[in-house]
């Protein structure tokens, strides 16, 4: 049995995600910033057998080194790694303070750093591994509207440090990719003051938001690939491939 941590994995897209993982046999090491939301996913996703969970906020280097133990202890592997981790907010940029900036950086694009370095040094040990980041489509599709500059400079980083990852260990099969996610129905859309993510589905070719089983499918198809690596995937619906008129 292989054994994945997904970060960020209380709500949305990592609880799908670690949901499906767990259903296709992996075992599972699930965080979360938010002790509350975090226990009560576990409670709910069952197969305790293979589910494991490490509260920590991943913009601490000690959380992504206590990830990695805790598979090790209760597992003995460190297979695949998501850093779905992460935060979003939009704020003009003539408004964003240092404080902002810093917050998206460390958790975002620092976080995202430190946990996959915890997780290649034992993957490097193993001889293989698959990391799977998080980035956005907003990083080469941006919207004139949606004012975003400090967390999506935080997850342009994310998308350079993926093709730097894959360069420097590709020898060591570690396999390192990124899916960049149009708008997808989860509870970041309310927080990021979206009451109706649906209006949104203009944006997308296909004229419809995606499902958190959508990003969780691509993860596990990347998870299982041997022979995909620096990519960054679009996985938005064909945002960023056109433009309908309405």
């Amino acid at each position: 049995m292989k054994t994945i941590i997904i970060t960020g994995a209380s709500t949305g897209i990592g609880k799908t995600t670690a949901q499906l993982f767990l259903e296709k046999g992996y075992n599972v090491v699930i965080n979360s910033a938010n002790l509350g939301n975090l226990q009560k996913t576990f409670d709910e996703l069952g197969h305790k057998n293979q589910l494991a969970m490490v509260h920590g906020d991943v913009s601490l280097i000690a959380t992504g080194k206590k990830l990695v133990e805790t598979a090790l202890e209760r597992f003995g592997s460190v297979d695949v790694l998501i850093n779905n981790a992460g935060i979003f907010q939009p704020k003009s940029f003539v408004e964003v303070e240092e404080e902002d900036l810093d917050r998206f950086l460390n958790i975002n694009l620092k976080g995202t750093f430190f946990t996959s370095q915890a997780a290649v040094k034992q993957m490097l040990r193993q001889g293989e591994g698959s990391i799977i980041n998080i980035g956005t489509v907003l990083v080469d599709h941006a919207i004139e509207g949606f004012p975003a500059t400090a967390p999506i400079s935080s997850k342009g980083g994310i998308h350079a440090l993926t093709k730097q990852l894959a360069a420097e260990f590709g020898k060591n099969n570690i396999r390192v990719n990124a899916i960049a996610p149009g708008i997808i129905r989860t509870p970041l859309q309310a927080k990021t003051g979206v009451d109706d993510a649906d209006s949104l589905a203009g944006l997308h070719l296909l004229n419809r938001i995606g499902e958190t089983s959508d990003v969780a499918q691509l993860a596990f198809y990347l998870a299982e690939s041997n022979f995909v690596t620096g990519e960054i995937i679009n996985l938005d619906g064909g945002h960023v491939a056109g433009h309908s008129i309405q």
